[in-house]
């Protein structure tokens, strides 16, 4: 009886919601599924999105409910559950030091004027936090407190999005946590899991960057500095449209198609990206600040990268330059079977901005809750 039980327990699987990752550049949608201890990679898809619609609220929408039909019609995703991530640009992140230490003295605290004097209100706002741990303030012990907002007007819209387009949502994330999630259980060591870790990625209209330690994330902060940013500079400079800034950049990333890119054009370019890229590396140095002195911590001496942006080695070693640090980009992806998918050859070996669908489908099937099995109302 115990051998058939066994066997049991290694046929079972477990099929994880559909991980839908939303920028304002692409829509990507994966699927995981676990057997034993091995986990596959069963659907992937993603659908780029014209810069044109991203400009106006409603034809981003409309936009996003239409790649998403898209991609479901192929029929390569079983189940319509799904774990998507609150849109970056309505949500809300604020780091706060309160007195209080137990859930509910801080959520009595949040309730009774703390808050108000961050401009959020209880009856507006959908309101999620975690403890980061104790600090010292002075002779004082404070709990710093990382709190999530979002409009609950929003939510509801995003919630109908996902609804239009035949989707039935069965938890919500905010992309810190997810990216956290998937690149803390990529860390190869206990030693490195540990210790403090620096995530950033680089997304389409922002930069989330992470601090964590033992599994829990300390510091977490959105940048309004991102690959957006850098294709309108070279756009500008150029004096050519958004999309083919965009182009002009993949063109330059790959050894055969740079060739064909005259030297002046591909100076101009690179000297686009450092402009942009001299005010993010100035972000993330405050960010490094900010987490030594409150946490008393080293600065860290490596950043896992993740996201599209990471594929850009121009960016990645000026960042090097700017920061005096090591950075790793990341594989999300790493050790999963993904013979039932064809991701791009070209990018196969990374799959770095996958890392925030990854961590999506993670949530749905429960795997590495410990970052975020706190998150209180």
């Amino acid at each position: 009886m115990f051998e058939i039980k066994n066997i049991f327990e290694f046929l079972k699987t477990n099929t994880s919601p559909i991980g839908l990752d939303v920028s304002s550049s692409a829509v990507k949608m994966l699927q995981l599924q676990s057997r034993s201890e091995k986990m596959a990679v069963i659907a992937a898809d993603e659908v780029q999105l014209s810069s044109e619609v991203c400009d106006d609220e409603h034809s981003a929408r409309d936009a996003t409910v239409a790649a998403i039909k898209e991609i479901l019609a192929k029929g390569r995703f079983q189940k319509r559950e799904v774990v998507s991530c609150l849109p970056s640009s309505k949500l809300i992140i604020k780091s706060l030091r309160l007195d209080v230490f137990e859930d509910q003295e801080i959520e009595k605290a949040l309730k009774t004027g703390t808050i108000d004097r961050i401009g959020l209100k209880a009856d507006t706002h959908e309101i999620r936090f975690f403890s980061a741990g104790s600090i010292k303030q002075g002779e004082e012990v404070k709990n710093e407190i990382i709190l999530f907002a979002i409009e609950k007007e929003a939510l509801k819209n995003h919630i109908e999005m996902l609804e239009e387009a035949g989707l039935t949502s069965v938890a919500i994330d905010t992309v810190p946590c997810a990216l956290f999630r998937s690149l803390q259980r990529s860390l190869r060591r206990v030693a490195d899991q540990e210790k403090a870790n620096v995530f950033v990625e680089v997304g389409s209209s922002y930069t989330t960057m992470i601090i964590g330690k033992a599994g829990e994330i300390i510091f977490a902060k959105q940048i309004d500095i991102a690959s957006e940013q850098i294709n309108k500079q070279v756009s500008s400079r150029l004096g050519i449209g958004i999309d083919d800034a965009i182009h002009l950049r993949s063109k330059l990333r790959s050894e055969t198609e740079s060739q064909e890119i005259e030297p002046a054009t591909r100076q101009i370019v690179i000297d686009s990206m450092y402009s942009v890229i001299d005010e993010l590396a100035r972000e993330i140095s405050l960010c490094f600040r900010y987490y030594s002195v409150t946490f008393r911590g080293q600065r860290p001496n490596q950043v896992v990268f993740a996201g599209g942006e990471a594929y850009e080695q121009t960016l990645i070693n000026a960042l090097k330059r700017h920061l005096g640090i090591d950075i790793e980009v990341t594989e999300p992806l790493r050790g999963f079977d993904l013979s039932g998918v064809d991701f791009p050859a070209d990018k196969r070996a990374m799959l770095c901005e996958w890392a925030v669908a990854t961590g999506l489908c993670l949530k749905g099937m429960g795997i590495n809750e410990r970052a975020v099995n706190h998150e209180r109302n």
